[in-house]
């Protein structure tokens, strides 16, 4: 039986992926639920089906993707190049197996963003790029604000390097209509916990470092004491890795369909 947890607000997004879910999702004989962000009550009901252990996926923006306006109301310009990532038991995917470049070719041939430049060998900033407030509190248990500052000071212990802090465009604040690759061009390494700035800079020759449960934890560092010596893995290691997030993102279409839940089902060895 799939559960869609719904968004009460008619324009959220979920009201147009629910109806693709539920008919390209192969049905089960037990329970599996369905959430869209962290919004609504949905941290209340994770946290339900972790304490009693019954399956969940969480399903949000794509990593590599044509984006999305947010504001005023969500919407979505192009529906053939807009993925959306579907992860199962976390907010981002975490288990990945070996697969071919088929999906990022698809991404590349669509003039999305995805190739790897290389690493820069030089930068003026630690640009340090928080996630949400409820996904800062989700993840690491404080507020975004003492995430900044934990973060920060833990960062000049490390570095002469400034510090750039680059929160999430939002309507009035000093980052809204700014392209976080003018802050990438001369940044030293991005430090986030969640955020999928992380992808944009290693898209954009900018090492990271990440919390763990970070889709990008396998190309990036966690040592802040590592800040001047931040890892930058070889070529071949980055696109397999940028290959097996491309398989794990779709869109609305190739959801109805059902492929992803035969690529997920490949990329978990059992949806079960």
């Amino acid at each position: 039986m799939l559960v869609t947890h719904k968004i009460a607000r008619d324009t959220c997004l979920s009201h147009q992926l629910w109806p693709a879910i539920e008919k390209g999702w192969k049905d089960e004989d037990k329970e599996v639920h369905f959430f869209w962000g962290l919004a609504g009550k949905n941290i209340e009901g994770i946290r339900q089906c972790m304490e009693k252990g019954i399956e969940w996926w969480y399903v949000d923006v794509g990593y590599i993707t044509e984006q999305i306006t947010r504001y005023p109301e969500p919407q979505i310009h192009n529906y053939d190049k807009t993925y959306f990532r579907i992860c199962k038991g976390n907010i981002h995917s975490k288990s990945f197996h070996g697969v071919s470049p088929d999906r990022w070719n698809i991404l590349d041939k669509q003039g999305i963003d995805c190739h790897f430049k290389g690493w820069r060998d030089s930068g003026d900033y630690v640009l340090l790029c928080p996630s949400s407030p409820t996904v800062t509190m989700q993840i690491n248990g404080i507020s975004q604000e003492e995430w900044i500052k934990q973060v920060g000071e833990e960062v000049r212990k490390h570095t002469d390097r400034p510090i750039k802090v680059r929160n999430k465009p939002r309507p009035g604040n000093e980052w809204w209509n700014t392209d976080i690759k003018d802050d990438l061009k001369n940044a030293w390494c991005v430090v986030t916990n969640m955020s999928l700035s992380a992808v944009d800079g290693i898209l954009n020759m900018t090492p990271a470092f990440t919390h763990q449960r970070h889709v990008a934890s396998l190309v990036t560092s966690r040592k802040i004491d590592k800040v001047e010596k931040p890892f930058k893995p070889g070529r071949k290691t980055v696109q397999e890795w940028l290959n097996m997030t491309a398989n794990h993102q779709f869109t609305i279409q190739e959801i109805e369909d059902g492929l992803a839940f035969d690529i997920l089902k490949e990329q978990y060895q059992s949806v079960g």
